[in-house]
């Protein structure tokens, strides 16, 4: 019984695995495809959201079956649930990652009120923070989680940065508040995707320690 579920928890962990990756990998061409204007690129991502819906019921499926024929108890159980709430936090960057690229079409054949840098390293931020969620959950690794759930400030903080500076573009150029208002939308999903990275780590960390963590706590 022990050896079963153990090779089903291990299934699971491999497949969470293969999600985050990907992942990844969505970020980076959702960034590059709004920098250099690949439309093609972006419709890749649109259409290509629908293996990560796939894979948030596959995880749900086989973790909800666990539950019911094994019965596992403390830890193992608790670790179930956490997965079962890391895999809507996944499935939710990359819906990010496809509402970033249906914009990034918006945008298609204009030109951008500035050049692009913040946004990809904010861009680069979220990523690592995500890179970071998967080695953490990967390691069972609770002061890497504390360390993304410290980090989520820093992508705040180009958020607002970003905001403050849009501002000020449509405040001297009114004929670019629609573009300005884009970026902006862009802007927020890249730090809602921070936000659910965060969550992960949260998540990771209840599974090994049994206890919620806020970092509100450690400030």
């Amino acid at each position: 019984m022990r050896v079963m579920l153990d090779n089903e928890l291990k299934s699971i962990h491999v497949d969470i695995i293969k999600m985050g990756t990907l992942i990844e990998k969505t970020i980076d061409e959702t960034i590059n495809a709004l920098v250099d204007h690949d439309i093609e690129m972006a419709r890749r991502i649109i259409e290509g959201d629908d293996r990560f819906d796939k894979m948030e019921l596959e995880i749900e499926s086989k973790c909800i079956n666990v539950i019911a024929r094994r019965q596992p108890v403390a830890t193992d159980l608790r670790k179930l649930m956490s997965i079962l709430k890391i895999v809507t936090d996944l499935e939710r960057i990359a819906d990010h990652c496809q509402d970033i690229s249906k914009l990034t079409i918006d945008l298609a054949g204009k030109t951008y009120v500035k050049p692009l840098i913040d946004l990809p390293n904010m861009a680069k931020q979220v990523k690592s923070m995500v890179k970071m969620t998967i080695d953490c959950y990967i390691d069972e690794d609770v002061e890497k989680g504390k360390l993304i759930c410290a980090n989520d400030d820093i992508v705040d903080d180009y958020y607002d940065m970003i905001f403050a500076d849009l501002e000020n573009i449509m405040k001297e150029n009114p004929k670019e508040i629609r573009q300005c208002m884009d970026f902006m939308m862009i802007a927020k999903y890249f730090e809602r995707m921070a936000d659910h990275a965060t969550n992960i780590a949260e998540w990771v960390i209840y599974g090994v320690e049994g206890k919620h963590f806020d970092i509100n706590e450690t400030i």
